[in-house]
């Protein structure tokens, strides 16, 4: 990946009955601590744009690769990755750094992680930011059950769900091509596309739009999930009906402050009753897909830290 220069080594970190990867940076702020949250399929280094911002805004930064990426451990069980050992992970990485809680940001999948630590560990969380995904309302069908009646079998998340190891043998055998074609902007997709067309990112010889990552940064995402497959990533998604039922009897309407930053060209939609489950939010957006703060680091970074100084100015 690029800018080694500003990015931190990583060290391995035995948490939570697993090790993770963390890259760590602004350790001479310590006593600010924000924990960086990456999605799905992506690394740590997702953050290289924010990672030096940050650290010069005064905050302790910590980057985690979650399990089922990077160098972090991949446990071969599926419900080792439902949400209460991915927000289990975040928890003892606290731990370790002997904060009682930080200021969380996450981007898709680490959306979703962060929306979920801040219901089941709420004193952990002091405040939050997310990209793209914004908070999943708990409905009465679990969301595996809701997708399949309202898209179908083929829509991607209840095809990984339906048919375990089929995309990921596929997503696997052509990774570079994959990884190559779904990073890029000015793009948007049909809303809610199918599973084929996801599929057919990995085959496709020519990609559409403007790449998002430099052949550097391609090829060391590529060499990570060459390393580990598919499989345990895509995992986190095999949770999702398991969540649904882990989150019956927790409290869903979230006290934090949290700032929500859409892309406006994100296949992903908003969620017009955010404010209901969060009151305490904000929202932003930005002209770009779903790729937020890689698409656009500068103004991404300008957002989270404008939000960041006046939410710090109204705690003194």
């Amino acid at each position: 990946m690029p800018e080694q220069t500003t990015f931190p080594t990583p060290t391995i970190l035995s948490v939570n009955g697993v090790e993770l990867e963390v890259f760590e940076a602004g350790h001479e702020n310590k006593g600010r601590p924000i924990v960086l949250c990456h999605g799905w399929p992506d690394h740590a280094l997702t953050w290289r744009h924010q990672v030096p911002a940050l650290v010069a805004a005064g905050y302790h930064v910590i980057a985690p690769n979650q399990r089922g990426y990077g160098n972090s451990s991949c446990p071969s069980e599926v419900t080792d990755y439902d949400i209460e050992h991915l927000c289990g992970d975040l928890v003892a990485l606290l731990d370790h750094y002997g904060y009682e809680d930080a200021t969380f940001i996450g981007h898709d999948w680490g959306a979703m992680v962060v929306w979920g630590l801040a219901l089941l560990h709420p004193e952990r969380v002091d405040k939050l930011v997310n990209l793209s995904i914004p908070y999943q309302e708990r409905g009465e069908l679990p969301w595996i059950e809701l997708l399949e009646a309202m898209l179908g079998s083929d829509y991607y998340m209840v095809h990984f769900n339906r048919q375990p190891g089929v995309a990921d043998a596929i997503l696997d055998e052509h990774a570079s091509r994959f990884l190559r074609n779904l990073y890029r902007k000015n793009e948007r997709p049909d809303e809610l596309r199918p599973m084929m067309p996801l599929l057919e990112l990995a085959r496709e010889e020519t990609p559409r739009g403007e790449p998002i990552l430099s052949d550097e940064e391609l090829a060391a995402l590529v060499s990570s999930f060459e390393k580990t497959g598919f499989t345990s990533s895509i995992n986190w998604y095999r949770n999702l009906d398991r969540n649904w039922h882990l989150l019956a009897e927790v409290e869903p309407v979230l006290r934090h402050a949290a700032l929500m930053i859409y892309g406006e060209r994100d296949v992903v939609q908003e969620f017009d009753r955010l404010d209901e489950f969060v009151p305490d939010v904000e929202v932003a957006r930005l002209d770009c897909g779903h790729w937020i703060h890689q698409e656009k680091p500068e103004e991404t970074n300008r957002v989270i830290l404008e939000w960041l100084g006046k939410q710090e100015a109204t705690s003194r």
